[in-house]
C-alpha cells in the first residue's frame, strides 16, 4: 500500500473492513513514516508499538476505526499500556493502574494506539518545547516555527502524515492552536461534553476538555460521537446533543448571523496576515449565504485572562505537589522548568478566597459571552493573532509566569481568542481555510452558543465542501 497518507481515518478503516489492507500493515506504514520525519519534528516522544502489536494479535474490537493507527497526547487519556511524561522531568514515566474512560471508549472503536506525542510541561503553553524531550517540537510546514501547544506533538504528527488523526486536549486553545499552526481541523466541544474520569472530575475549573486533531471534519465528528457523554460520577454534564456530530455533517446549517471580529477581543490590532485571512473567510461565508457583520463581544476579557492565569497556576502547583508527595521528597532545581516554578510561586500568593474569586470571574465572563450570542449565532475571528511563532519565542525558561501569560507580545497577545471559550464553555473550532504568503497555515476560528455543537459541526462540514483542504500537505 503506497497511498497511506491519501486517506483519512474513516478511509483507512474502510480499507481494513474491505480486506484491502490489515491493521498490522497500517501500523508498519505509520512507524515507517515516523522513522522518516520524527528525527526532524520530535513529535512522537514515547513509543508503545509492542502494546499496539499485542492488541492487534489479540483481536481488535469491531468498531468504526478498526485497525487505524492512532497517537495519544502525552497528557491525559491515561492508559495502563501507555505511560506518560506529562511534558515534565518530574513526572516522567508515570504509569496508570486503570484505563481512563476516554481511552476505554476510544479503544472500543478499534483504534491502534502506538505512542504518545509531545506537550509543553504540564500542558501550559502555546508552543511545545519541553526539556524532558531533549529538543523542541517543530512544525512540518516550516521547522523553524512551532506547531503550537499544548497538543503540538499531535498536530505535527498528523500534519506530517504519521497518522491521520490524534488525541489532544484543550484548556486554553490546546487543540485549536495546533490545528491553526498545522493546517488541521480542531474542535472544542461544549464544557463537560466528554469524560474526564476517573483521574479527574474536571480540568482547570471546568475550562479543560479532551479533543482531537484530524485532517477531515468527518473523522473528528466520528471520534466525538464515540467518546461523548458523562462518565461514572461526573460532577456535571453538557446538555445532550439533538442527534449526533456525524448527523450534523449531513445537515446544512441554517442562514447564520455571523459576527466578524478582525481585532483582538479588546479591540487592539492583529497581524495583517491574520486580519486579511479572516476577511477572506468572511467573504466565503457570505458567498455561502450567511450574514456577516462586524461586531465584538463586550465582556471583561482582561479579567478573564487574569482569572484563567490564576486557576491554571493553582492547578499546576497542585499537580507538582501531588507528584512530590507520591515521591516523598521536596522539589529540586532540575525537576521543572522556569514557567512551572513561576506558576508555583504565583499560586502560593492565591488563597482559597482568591481561587473562588477567579472561578467567579470565569462564570461572570461566561454570562457576558452568552449575552453577546443572543444577537449573533457565530463569532468569527482568526484562531491566532499572528502566523505560527518561531521556535524559542515561547520557551519555558522564564520564571515570570505572569509576563509569560499576560505580558505584551506573550501568550494571550498571540492567542487572544481561544481561552475565551474555555472560560465560557461554548463550542469553538479552528478550520484550515487560509495560508500565508510564506506557506504557513492560518486557522479561522468560529465559536457558537453553549451546547450548539451540532450547528458548528454542520458549518465545519459546509466549509470543508466549499474550500477543501485535505490534499494540502506540507512538503516534508
Amino acid at each position: 500500500m503506497n497511498d497511506y497518507d491519501s486517506h483519512d481515518m474513516t478511509g483507512l478503516a474502510g480499507l481494513v473492513n474491505r480486506g484491502e489492507t490489515t491493521p498490522a500493515e497500517l501500523l508498519d506504514l505509520a512507524l515507517n513514516r515516523l522513522a522518516a520525519v520524527n528525527p526532524l519534528l520530535n513529535a512522537v516522544v514515547i513509543l508503545a508499538d509492542d502494546a499496539a502489536r499485542r492488541k492487534i494479535a489479540e483481536g481488535l474490537p469491531d468498531g468504526l476505526f478498526g485497525g487505524v493507527p492512532f497517537l495519544l497526547k502525552d497528557s491525559g487519556c491515561e492508559a495502563v499500556d501507555y505511560p506518560s511524561h506529562e511534558g515534565s522531568r518530574l513526572m516522567a514515566n508515570s504509569h496508570w493502574p486503570v484505563d481512563s474512560t476516554l481511552f476505554k471508549r476510544l479503544s472500543r472503536t478499534g483504534l491502534v494506539s502506538f505512542g504518545r506525542t509531545a506537550v509543553p510541561e504540564n500542558a501550559i503553553g502555546v508552543a511545545t518545547e519541553a526539556a524532558v524531550y531533549g529538543a523542541p517540537t517543530r512544525n512540518p510546514w516550516n521547522p523553524a516555527h512551532t506547531p503550537g501547544g499544548s497538543s503540538g506533538g499531535s498536530g505535527a504528527a498528523v500534519a506530517a502524515g504519521i497518522v491521520p488523526g490524534a488525541h489532544g486536549s484543550d484548556g486554553g486553545g490546546s487543540v485549536r492552536i495546533p490545528a491553526s499552526c498545522c493546517g488541521l481541523f480542531g474542535f472544542k466541544p461544549t464544557r463537560a461534553r466528554l469524560p474526564d474520569g476517573p483521574y479527574s472530575g474536571e480540568g482547570w475549573g471546568g475550562m479543560a476538555i479532551e479533543g482531537f486533531l484530524t485532517r477531515s471534519v468527518r473523522d473528528t465528528a466520528a471520534l466525538l460521537d464515540a467518546v461523548q457523554g458523562p462518565d461514572l460520577g461526573a460532577p456535571y454534564a453538557a446538555p445532550p446533543l439533538r442527534d449526533s456530530y456525524r448527523g450534523a455533517l449531513e445537515t446544512r446549517p441554517p442562514r447564520l448571523r455571523i459576527a466578524l471580529c478582525d481585532t483582538r477581543l479588546d479591540g487592539t490590532a492583529i497581524d495583517p496576515t491574520c486580519r486579511d485571512a479572516v476577511h477572506d473567510a468572511a467573504r466565503l461565508l457570505e458567498d455561502m449565504g450567511h450574514v456577516v457583520e462586524p461586531a465584538r463581544p463586550d465582556a471583561e476579557h482582561r479579567a478573564m485572562m487574569e482569572a484563567w492565569t490564576d486557576i491554571v497556576a493553582c492547578g499546576t502547583a497542585l499537580s507538582v505537589r501531588s507528584e512530590l508527595a507520591a515521591k516523598g521528597r521536596d522539589l529540586r532545581d532540575d525537576d521543572v522548568e522556569g514557567v512551572t516554578r513561576g506558576a508555583i510561586a504565583h499560586a502560593a500568593m492565591i488563597d482559597g478566597a482568591g481561587y473562588l474569586q477567579a472561578i467567579g470571574t470565569i462564570h461572570r465572563y461566561g454570562r457576558q459571552m452568552a449575552a453577546f450570542f443572543e444577537e449573533s449565532d457565530i463569532l468569527l475571528t482568526p484562531t491566532l493573532a499572528e502566523p505560527p511563532a518561531v521556535i524559542g519565542r515561547f520557551d519555558h525558561r522564564t520564571e515570570d509566569y505572569l509576563d509569560f501569560r499576560l505580558g505584551p507580545g506573550r501568550c494571550f497577545d498571540y492567542s487572544p481568542y481561544c481561552a475565551a471559550f474555555n472560560a465560557s464553555g461554548q463550542p469553538a473550532m479552528s478550520v484550515p481555510l487560509c495560508w500565508s504568503e510564506a506557506g504557513l497555515p492560518i486557522g479561522i476560528h468560529l465559536a457558537g452558543r453553549f451546547s450548539e455543537d451540532e450547528v458548528l459541526m454542520s458549518l465545519a462540514a459546509d466549509l470543508e465542501r466549499a474550500r477543501p483542504w485535505f490534499q494540502r500537505r506540507p512538503e516534508i
